[in-house]
């Protein structure tokens, strides 16, 4: 039996965090596959198979948002898919080679899991109906696609996986958001969570990275360099920008808010996670030669994954208030422009430099809207 969410339910719970720690090992996974083949190729491959397990990740982040996810069939379910998700993880480093269609066979079951668990719920409940309904047809034909993908060679393999990408994509966006519903609040926190994962993820970059090493002062240096950029990450998204985005949706009502929800955390969370999944693989190849020039590839890979992060934060402001972030926009134009020079210089001094360009954003914003930032933190302290 699948029991709903109550009205007060609004903390994510101990299974969800449980969920969680199988996504975090594929993000680790996604970031071994790059840093194994550090070409633009590999690159793309890391970003194809994050697509496909973020959208996974995040039509059960909308499952557990409607049912409670520790009580009745449901906790079995989330159990099944949590092996099932694990096999898809291991599979990463060859989904595009030998474990092509062990990924696509597991990724498959998680994707037919989500509609299994959701149809249950929709027994007893005529609104979820249409959703499933609209929900499997491109679920499931994207999953199918990635799988038939592992038997395909050349560059039909990879058409295959963009081409199930954009149903995945286009599906909520033909299909529209009608008898969506979700909880803020808890929706909010969800997806606050799997940032810090993927920010954690940075500082396991750095980790690795020094691992086998001797400690000497430039190693130190760019490790704690990589600490302030990770800091820099966490603040840029949770000092404002988390709240206010929990508040919009808050204010949002009906089929606004799941249109909200959607655009602002399922698709613009994705190049988030993606940029600093990037930033990782840029700390990884920074600490492995701190006294050599990056690598085009990784450069493009430390600066780059920056200012996507640093642009999904933009767009999720106009998305949310219909205005832009111009000085992040501008710091991650001046990220983009640093790529060559990243590449032209030691790795330590690339990192010192684009360790100012993000903690001089956060120092800016930090000074330039004191007042506005108060208001928006402590809104019943400036009330009162």
């Amino acid at each position: 039996m699948a029991i709903p969410r109550s009205e007060t339910e609004q903390r994510v719970t101990n299974l969800e965090l449980f969920f969680d720690l199988v996504f975090v090992f594929a993000i680790t996974q996604v970031t071994a596959l790059m840093a194994k083949e550090p070409t633009w190729a590999g690159l793309g491959k890391g970003m194809l198979v994050l697509a496909a397990l973020w959208f996974a990740w995040a039509s059960f982040a909308w499952l557990t948002n409607t049912l409670n996810p520790e009580e009745g069939a449901i906790r079995l379910g989330i159990f099944l898919t949590m092996a099932a998700l694990l096999v898809c993880s291991l599979a990463v480093p060859h989904a595009f080679g030998d474990d092509g269609v062990i990924f696509g066979v597991a990724y498959l079951i998680v994707r037919g899991m989500h509609i299994a668990l959701y149809a249950l719920a929709a027994r007893t409940d005529s609104s979820l109906r249409g959703v499933v309904r609209h929900l499997a047809g491109p679920m499931l034909t994207g999953a199918l696609l990635i799988l038939i993908a592992g038997f395909v060679g050349g560059g039909a393999r990879y058409g295959l996986w963009g081409l199930a990408l954009a149903v995945e994509i286009g599906g909520p966006i033909v299909r529209g958001v009608g008898g969506w519903r979700l909880h803020p609040a808890h929706f909010a926190e969800r997806h606050g969570l799997i940032v810090i994962i993927a920010i954690g993820e940075s500082i396991v970059a750095v980790g690795v990275g020094i691992t086998g090493q001797p400690l000497t002062a430039p190693l130190i240096a760019a490790a704690l360099m990589g600490t302030a950029i990770a800091c820099a990450l966490w603040w840029a998204y949770f000092d404002v920008v988390a709240l206010v985005a929990e508040r919009k949706l808050r204010e949002a009502q009906g089929e606004a808010r799941a249109r909200m929800a959607r655009d602002s955390y399922t698709f613009l969370h994705l190049p988030m996670v993606a940029g600093i999944v990037l930033f990782a693989l840029g700390m990884k190849k920074t600490l492995a030669h701190v006294d050599a020039p990056l690598s085009t590839v990784s450069a493009a890979a430390l600066c780059g994954g920056l200012a996507i992060y640093l642009l999904a934060l933009a767009l999720l402001r106009r998305r949310n208030i219909g205005s832009f972030n111009r000085q992040r926009l501008v710091t991650a134009a001046i990220l983009l422009a640093l790529i060559p020079v990243a590449h032209a210089l030691d790795a330590l001094a690339a990192l010192a430099i684009t360790t100012l360009a993000c903690c001089g954003l956060i120092a800016y914003e930090a000074l330039r809207y004191r007042s506005l930032r108060d208001r928006i933190r402590h809104p019943q302290e400036v009330a009162v």
